[in-house]
C-alpha cells in the first residue's frame, strides 16, 4: 500500500478513535429540574447520543445511567415534553456527585385543531371532570393538617463586577461573596426568607376555618396583621376550582367547567409510581391573549385524581412584571384511598426593569402534614371560633430556638435557604444597609421613624394655592415605641401669602386590636380641602398642586372642627361608632360670605352634631400600621349607615337638623370578564341649613382621575339636601385589545365606568343659599351623569380616562366641560 495512502488512512482512523467504545464501565448521575421553578422534572429522558443508552428520571428528577460503552466526545441529551432539549457534553460530568441539569420551558404553539370523531384527550379530560367532585378536598365535611410555609426572595441576574464598582454599594461588597454563580445558570443572591408553622382546621357546613400559627421566623417583620397573612389562611389554591388566583387576577383553570372552550388537551405517555399507573396529560391555550395557563399534570388512571400538576401563565397572558411563573401542586395518598394535597409551590420571577436586568425571584413552598379527615376533633376545635374565618397567633411564636426548627420543618433548608440567614444576619449589623433600607422606606411611604417619633409624609411639606401662596406643612406622630395604645399626631402649616398658621392635633387610644376598638379626640383649624377618599389625591400636597386644571376658580373656606368619636368592631362583622363634633366655617374666596347667614342664636355657619354610625363588613381583611388600618376588602358587600342630629346653642351652634346617609359597595370578581366595582349611595337632610352642612356633591378639579368623585363636575357645583346615586367601574382586562397583536404585546387593558346622581334642593334651602357670589346650583330632581372608558396598563403603570358629561350639559353658574381626559398611575400585576 502506498505510504501516503497508509498515513492518510491512519490519520482518519485516529480521528474516529473517540467514537470507539473503550473497554470500561461509566456511571452518569444527574438531577433534572425546571429552570424557572427549580422543581424536579419526573420521567424525563436522559440519553447518551453515541452509546445509545439512557434512563428516565424518577419522581425526584434523579437519573442514573450505567454505560458499558464510553465515548470521550459523547453528549448527554435530556428531553421532556414541554421543554427544550438540553445537550451536555459528558466531559462536563464529574465522576463524583450528580450534575444538575435545568430545562427551559418551550413556549406552546397555537395549534390548528382538526376535528375528529373521537378525541381521546378530550375524553380523558371529561373523565377528570366527572370525578372532580370525588377528588376535590371540599367534598369532606371537615379536615385538618399541619402547614409549613416558607417564603424566599432572591435577587436574580446579579452582575458582581458592575455592583462591586458602584460607589454607593461598595460598603456592601462583602454581600457579593454570597452570590451563587455557576456556569449553568445566571447568578443570584438570596436576600430574604420567612418561615411559619401552623395548624389548620376546615369545616364545610356551617363553614368555619381556623388557623393557629405556632411558630414564625419573620426576620424583622413584627407587624401582627402582616404575619397572619403569611400562614395558610389566605394562600390556598385549589386546582380543581374553576378559576385560580395569580396575584390580583383570576386565571381560568384547565379544569374549569368550560375548560374545553379555552384549552387544547393532549395525552402523552404513562408511567408507574409506587405501583400506581399515572397518565401524562398536557394542556395548552386554545386562543391568544387569554388569562389561561399552559402546563401538564400526572393523573391516576383509576380515580382520575391529579397526582402532580404544573401551571404556567400563557406566554401572552395579560400580567405585569412577570418574567416567569410556575404553580406546582403535588398530591399523596392518605389512608391509601384519597389523593390529598401534600405540597404547594409558587415561583415567580418579578422583572420590573424587564429583560436581563436585575430582578426579584420569589419562592413560596407550602407542605401539608398529619392530614385528618372527617374527625370530631376538628369539629370541637372549630366550635370555639369567634369568627367564621379566624387566625390566631400564639404568644412567643418568634422565639423558637434553631433546635425547634430543625425538628419541626417538614423539609430541610437547602444551601440557598441557609445562605439567606447568613446574609440577613450580616446585613442587620451593617450601618450602610440600614441607612439605605430606611431611605427607601422614607421615599416610598413618605414617613420616617426617629426613635419613638414618626415624621412625614414628605409630600405634604411643600405645596401652594392662590389663597395661601407657598404653603409649608410638617407632621409629627408617635409610634408603637412611644406607647402600645396611645397615638398622638399633629401638624402645623403656614401660608406665606395669607400669613396665617393652620394646624391639626389628635389623640387616639386603641383599646383592642382585635376587635378594633378606639376612642379619638381631634382639633383642626385649616382650609377645608374637601372630601378626600383613602386612595385618592387630596388638595393639600405637591402632586395636587402640579395636576390642577387651569381656568377653574379656587373656592376657599376655613374650617375649625372639634371632634370626639368612639368606634368598636364586633366579631360578627358589625361595627358601630358614636360621636360628636363642633364645626365653624369661614368663607374666604368665591363662596357666599357668612354675613348672608345671620342667626338669632349662636354664630353663623356654626353647628354642633352628634352621630351614630353602623357598618357591616363581613370577613373584611385589614393591614395595620402604627395605629392606622387599611382595608384589603371583603368578598361580601360592605354596608355603611350614618345618622346625624344637630343641636343649637351648644358651643355657639346655630342650627338644628337631621341627616341620614347610606352606602353599599362591593367588588365582584366576574372571571373571565374581569372585576366589577359597584357603589350605591343615598342621603337626606331634614332641615334648613347653610351650604357647608348640606351635601356638596364631590367634584374633581385636577387632571388626576378620581375614582370616587364626578370628574367633570366642579367643587361646589351642585348642592343637595336629598340625593341617590351610583358608581360603577368594570375592569374587563385585555378585552378587545387581545385581538390586536400590538396592543396584546403591550398588555393594554380595557375598562368602562358610569357615575350618576339624582338630587334635589328644597325651596327653603335654595332661598337661604343662593345668595351673593354663590357658585352652586340644584339638580332640581334631575340626574347628573358621566360615562367613561379608556386605556389602562400603559407602560404597566399609567391609565388614561376619556370621560363624557352626559347630563346636565347646559352651563349655569359655572362653565361646563362636556368631555375631559384624565390620567392616573398605579402599580398592579
Amino acid at each position: 500500500m502506498n505510504r501516503n495512502l497508509t498515513n492518510t488512512f491512519f490519520i482518519i482512523l485516529i480521528s474516529f478513535l473517540p467514537l470507539t467504545a473503550l473497554a470500561q464501565t461509566k456511571v452518569y448521575k444527574g438531577i433534572i429540574r425546571d429552570k424557572q421553578s427549580d422543581e424536579p422534572i419526573p420521567f424525563a429522558a436522559a440519553l447518551l447520543k453515541y452509546a445509545q443508552e439512557g434512563a428516565l428520571s424518577d419522581s425526584s428528577g434523579k437519573f442514573t445511567i450505567i454505560s458499558n460503552k464510553v465515548y470521550s466526545n459523547d453528549t448527554l441529551i435530556i428531553s421532556s415534553v414541554g421543554y427544550k432539549d438540553a445537550f451536555v457534553p459528558v466531559s462536563f460530568i464529574k465522576d463524583s456527585g450528580a450534575i444538575i441539569i435545568k430545562l427551559e420551558v418551550k413556549p406552546p404553539a397555537y395549534e390548528t385543531v382538526v376535528k375528529v370523531k373521537y378525541n381521546r384527550a378530550l375524553w380523558f379530560w371529561k373523565k377528570i371532570m366527572q370525578h372532580k367532585p370525588n377528588n376535590d378536598k371540599t367534598k369532606w365535611d371537615n379536615y385538618a393538617y399541619e402547614i409549613y410555609n416558607k417564603l424566599e426572595v432572591d435577587l436574580d441576574n446579579v452582575n458582581k463586577s458592575k455592583l462591586s464598582q458602584n460607589k454607593l454599594l461598595k460598603p456592601l461588597n462583602f454581600v457579593l461573596e454570597f452570590v451563587d454563580s455557576t456556569s449553568e445558570e445566571k447568578p443570584f443572591l438570596p436576600v430574604y426568607i420567612t418561615e411559619t408553622l401552623s395548624d389548620y382546621f376546615y369545616q364545610k357546613n356551617p363553614r368555619k376555618i381556623k388557623e393557629v400559627i405556632k411558630a414564625t421566623k419573620t426576620n424583622g417583620i413584627d407587624n401582627e396583621s402582616v404575619i397572619k397573612n403569611l400562614g395558610g389562611m389566605y394562600q390556598n389554591v385549589n386546582v380543581y376550582d374553576n378559576f385560580i388566583p395569580v396575584f390580583n387576577k383570576q386565571f381560568i383553570s384547565p379544569f374549569n367547567s368550560n375548560g374545553d372552550n379555552y384549552y387544547n388537551f393532549k395525552l402523552l405517555d404513562t408511567q408507574y409510581l409506587s405501583k400506581k399507573r399515572l397518565v401524562h396529560f398536557r394542556f395548552t391555550p386554545k386562543h391568544k391573549g387569554g388569562d389561561v395557563f399552559e402546563g401538564d399534570c400526572w393523573v391516576h388512571d383509576t380515580t382520575f385524581a391529579i397526582q402532580k400538576i404544573t401551571l404556567r401563565p400563557a406566554e401572552d397572558a395579560n400580567i405585569n412584571f412577570i418574567g416567569g411563573l410556575s404553580l406546582i401542586q403535588e398530591f399523596r395518598l392518605v389512608n391509601d384511598t384519597t389523593w390529598f394535597l401534600y405540597k404547594d409551590k409558587f415561583v415567580a420571577n418579578i422583572t420590573p426593569l424587564g429583560g436581563e436586568k436585575i430582578a426579584l425571584k420569589g419562592r413560596k413552598t407550602t407542605t401539608y402534614k398529619n392530614v385528618v379527615l372527617n374527625a370530631d376533633t376538628t369539629v370541637n376545635v372549630l366550635a370555639k371560633n369567634r369568627l367564621q374565618e379566624q387566625v390566631d397567633l400564639l404568644p412567643n411564636t418568634d422565639n423558637k430556638p434553631d433546635s425547634f426548627w430543625q425538628k419541626s420543618r417538614h423539609e430541610e433548608l437547602n444551601k440557598n435557604e441557609q445562605t439567606v440567614y447568613r446574609v440577613l444576619d450580616t446585613l442587620e449589623k451593617n450601618p450602610t444597609f440600614i441607612y439605605y433600607r430606611n431611605l427607601t422606606n422614607f421615599i416610598t411611604t413618605g414617613t420616617k421613624d426617629i426613635g419613638n417619633i414618626r415624621i412625614g409624609p414628605w409630600y405634604y411639606w411643600y405645596t401652594g394655592n392662590n389663597w395661601e401662596g407657598t404653603r409649608l406643612r410638617f407632621d409629627v406622630a408617635t409610634n408603637y415605641g412611644f406607647n402600645k395604645h396611645l397615638y398622638l399626631h399633629g401638624y402645623a402649616a403656614y401660608g406665606f401669602k395669607d400669613a396665617t398658621w393652620k394646624g391639626f392635633a389628635e389623640a387616639k387610644y386603641l383599646f383592642k386590636h382585635d376587635p378594633w376598638t378606639y376612642l379619638k379626640i381631634s382639633y383642626r383649624n385649616d382650609l377645608d380641602n374637601g372630601q378626600v377618599y383613602y386612595d385618592q389625591l387630596s388638595t393639600d400636597n405637591i402632586f395636587a398642586y402640579l395636576f390642577r386644571r387651569p381656568n377653574i376658580p379656587f373656592k376657599f373656606q376655613r374650617a375649625e372642627e372639634k371632634k370626639i368619636e368612639y368606634y368598636q368592631e364586633t366579631t360578627s362583622g358589625f361595627h358601630f361608632g358614636i360621636g360628636a363634633n363642633s364645626r365653624q366655617f369661614e368663607p374666604l374666596e368665591n363662596l357666599p360670605d357668612k354675613s348672608y347667614f345671620t342667626t338669632t342664636t349662636g354664630n353663623p355657619l356654626n353647628s354642633f352634631e352628634t352621630f351614630v354610625r353602623l357598618r357591616f363588613a363581613y370577613l373584611e381583611r385589614n393591614i395595620e400600621d402604627n395605629f392606622l388600618r387599611v382595608s384589603l376588602g371583603s368578598d361580601y358587600p360592605i354596608v355603611d349607615v350614618k345618622y346625624t342630629h344637630a343641636f343649637p346653642n351648644v358651643l355657639k351652634s346655630s342650627y338644628t337638623y337631621d341627616k341620614l346617609d347610606f352606602s353599599i359597595s362591593d367588588y365582584l370578581k366576574i372571571a373571565p370578564y374581569g372585576k366589577l366595582y359597584l357603589n350605591l349611595f343615598a342621603g337626606k337632610i331634614y332641615g334648613t341649613v347653610p351650604y357647608p352642612f348640606l351635601d356638596i356633591q364631590p367634584g374633581n378639579e385636577m387632571y388626576y382621575y378620581n375614582s370616587y368623585a364626578f370628574n367633570l363636575m366642579k367643587r361646589f357645583e351642585f348642592i343637595t339636601d336629598e340625593f341617590a346615586g351610583f358608581n360603577i367601574e368594570h375592569n374587563i382586562g385585555n378585552g378587545l385589545f387581545k385581538f390586536i397583536p400590538l396592543t396584546r404585546k403591550w398588555k393594554f387593558r380595557q375598562f368602562w365606568e358610569a357615575k350618576g346622581v339624582v338630587g334635589n334642593l328644597s325651596h327653603a334651602n335654595a332661598q337661604l343659599n343662593f345668595v351673593g357670589n354663590y357658585p352652586f346650583q340644584s339638580l332640581d330632581g334631575k340626574m347628573y351623569m358621566e360615562l367613561g372608558t379608556g386605556v389602562d396598563n400603559i407602560f404597566k403603570l399609567f391609565r388614561i380616562d376619556f370621560v363624557w358629561r352626559v347630563a346636565p350639559t347646559t352651563p349655569t353658574k359655572q362653565p361646563v366641560n362636556k368631555f375631559g381626559v384624565f390620567g392616573s398611575f398605579r402599580l398592579t400585576f
